[in-house]
């Protein structure tokens, strides 16, 4: 069983997609915010997952603050930590800690447009296709092995938000499928590729 830490900062939409996919051989250890009024806590513990949080305020650095995340976490010893919209960046210490078990989802096709504001960087620069990007996380901000990535057409008439609202429809299809990936044992890195045994599988068959 792949025992699964979950990190979100808001609603945790992401989050609700990887538990609603009820995905074999993976065990929703706790979902941990570093945002307290996070609503996807309430319905995450509304499923019977434990929830936690901790308040960057209540510490005297960013360095307390990773420290006492990074505490946190390897108290549930997990197998993978997943982020799903979790928006802070991670310590090279946790980084260290979970390496080839940490997952983040992305909101653009990287390298393209890494950090923040991506889909309006992605009209702004003209792109006819604009997507997200499922990887592994590694000390550089956006940069680990790619999994999966999906992408979407970006129309003339889109906004910021209209082009997130069609990511994240593509999101909630790629995640639960990079973490069935991962704990079905299907992933591994060669460099910086990613083999999917699975997805390898179905190329054989063509």
């Amino acid at each position: 069983m792949t025992k699964t830490v979950i990190l979100i900062s808001g609603r945790g939409s992401n989050m609700q997609a990887v538990v609603q996919a009820d995905i074999p051989n993976l065990h929703i250890a706790a979902v941990l915010s570093d945002n307290p009024q996070a609503s996807g806590l309430a319905w995450a513990a509304a499923q019977g997952i434990h929830t936690a949080a901790l308040n960057p305020k209540d510490y005297p650095s960013c360095a307390d603050f990773n420290q006492a995340m990074l505490e946190m976490v390897s108290a549930h010893a997990p197998d993978l930590v997943l982020l799903a919209g979790y928006m802070r960046i991670l310590p090279p210490e946790f980084c260290s800690r979970f390496a080839n078990q940490t997952i983040n989802i992305h909101p653009s096709l990287l390298p393209a447009f890494p950090g923040l504001h991506t889909h309006q960087r992605a009209i702004d620069e003209g792109c006819c296709l604009a997507g997200c990007t499922v990887h592994f996380v590694t000390d550089k901000l956006d940069c680990g092995p790619i999994i999966a990535q999906g992408a979407v057409p970006v129309y003339d008439t889109d906004t910021a938000d209209t082009l997130a609202a069609r990511v994240l429809k593509i999101e909630h299809q790629l995640l639960p499928q990079a973490v069935a990936d991962f704990a079905a044992g299907n992933l591994s890195i060669h460099g910086k590729r990613v083999h999917n045994r699975r997805t390898a599988g179905e190329a054989g068959q063509d």
